[in-house]
């Protein structure tokens, strides 16, 4: 005679196997990586911004939902009134083509409760309470070190308008083996 465990994992393969009960997912993360792009970038006559971003890509543990969502944040009319004047900021999604041409920095693997975090600074940043855009005091650039925060980095003291600037001081400040979850990137210089 089988014994009960026995019949029951036999039922729910079956059962899985016939589509009647979903599959729990094999492995669950979701992974942040840190993005910049060199200034100046153009794409028909019009500069391509932002020039730092984040991708959150992977699938949810709690319900298996694939992610895969990029964003950064920039003026809602990029200029150069920007030296003299703040604008109204929005977070804009990036090309696929523009993630790919990006510099990857660095990567950390995020449970789910901050990728819910992340998502409720995305909204702050979009909201009118937090959505003002100063090219010295708030711009793309702020906006990742705000996440990178969220996500347990330390977060370098001197700021910069260089993007990439940022994001090798944010790689210097946290090297590999400091937070379980960082992966870095080959980067050059």
């Amino acid at each position: 005679m089988t014994s009960l465990p026995t019949r029951f994992r036999s039922l729910i393969l079956a059962l899985v196997l016939a589509g009647l009960v979903p599959a729990l997912p094999a492995h669950a993360a979701v992974t942040v990586t840190f993005y910049g792009h060199e200034g100046n970038r153009v794409q028909n006559g019009w500069l391509l911004f932002p020039h730092a971003f984040v991708h959150l890509h992977g699938t949810l543990e709690s319900n298996g939902l694939p992610v895969d969502y990029a964003v950064g944040f920039t003026a809602r009319s990029p200029g150069p009134q920007l030296l003299f004047f703040s604008d109204r900021g929005i977070l804009k999604r990036p090309e696929p083509a523009y993630i790919a041409d990006g510099i990857a920095y660095l990567s950390v693997v995020i449970s789910d409760e901050t990728y819910e975090t992340l998502r409720s600074r995305f909204d702050y940043w979009a909201s009118a309470e937090g959505g003002t855009y100063n090219l010295r005091q708030r711009n793309c650039i702020t906006f990742v070190a705000d996440l990178a925060e969220v996500v347990g980095l330390d977060v370098p003291d001197a700021r910069t308008l260089s993007p990439n600037g940022f994001l090798k001081d944010l790689v210097a400040v946290n090297p590999p083996g400091s937070l379980a979850g960082i992966e870095h990137h080959a980067v050059a210089g």
